[in-house]
């Protein structure tokens, strides 16, 4: 599959040849939805157990008398209304040990990139150098690109500082390394942004 590629300020910069393989394939929505699935279950945290009962470190010995000491009935100072005692119907932890094949992952970041390619949703850049590192030139660049109302931005190894400092204040344009990427954001955002250097990172980590 053949891509153009553009400069920062929408002027052509020749063609990208992209692997069908990674970027051609037919979408599936069952993988889509496991592999999104599965990374909104990853990053949920889970409650901190409180110690009941049976956790607190206290006598087991009965309190008092079961009849004629005066007061209630008591088994042993575990019991939740002394102080020091276990916590009654605390939170407890929910571990959801969510699991999925490496294979079906990397299958997920395949289609939900031949998506954005599918649907005419991807722009190559040969690189993201911002003079001076101002956000009015950008925006000025982006309006000709034609992003749509928010787009997700992968460079190399990391982002060029330039382009990171520049778009730090535009609502819409989020900005990844290519070690980054993945289902959620690609298909959450209008377009979809790589660079060349990108194009390599994600055939070479996709390769396998």
């Amino acid at each position: 599959m053949k891509v153009k590629v553009q400069t920062l300020d929408a002027k052509a910069s020749g063609d990208i040849e992209l692997k069908d393989e990674i970027f051609g394939l037919d979408p599936r929505a069952d993988i889509l939805h496991r592999v999104v699935t599965w990374q909104l279950e990853k990053r949920r945290g889970t409650a901190r157990a409180a110690r009941e009962r049976s956790d607190v470190a206290r006598t087991g010995k009965k309190f008092g008398r079961q009849k004629g000491g005066g007061t209630a009935r008591h088994g042993d100072r575990r019991a939740p209304v002394f102080i020091g005692g276990g916590k009654a119907h605390g939170p407890r932890v929910r571990d959801f040990n969510p699991s999925l094949n490496k294979k079906v992952r990397a299958l997920g970041l395949k289609m939900a990139l031949s998506a954005k390619a599918k649907d005419g949703k991807l722009i190559v850049l040969d690189a993201l150098a911002v003079k001076g590192g101002k956000t009015k030139a950008l925006a000025a660049d982006l309006a000709k690109l034609g992003f749509g109302r928010t787009a997700l931005v992968i460079d190399g190894d990391t982002v060029d500082t330039s382009f990171a400092l520049a778009s730090g204040n535009l609502v819409g344009v989020n900005v990844l390394p290519t070690i980054g990427a993945n289902v959620y954001d690609i298909l959450k955002h209008d377009t979809l942004v790589l660079t060349r250097a990108a194009v390599e990172k994600l055939e070479a980590r996709l390769n396998g």
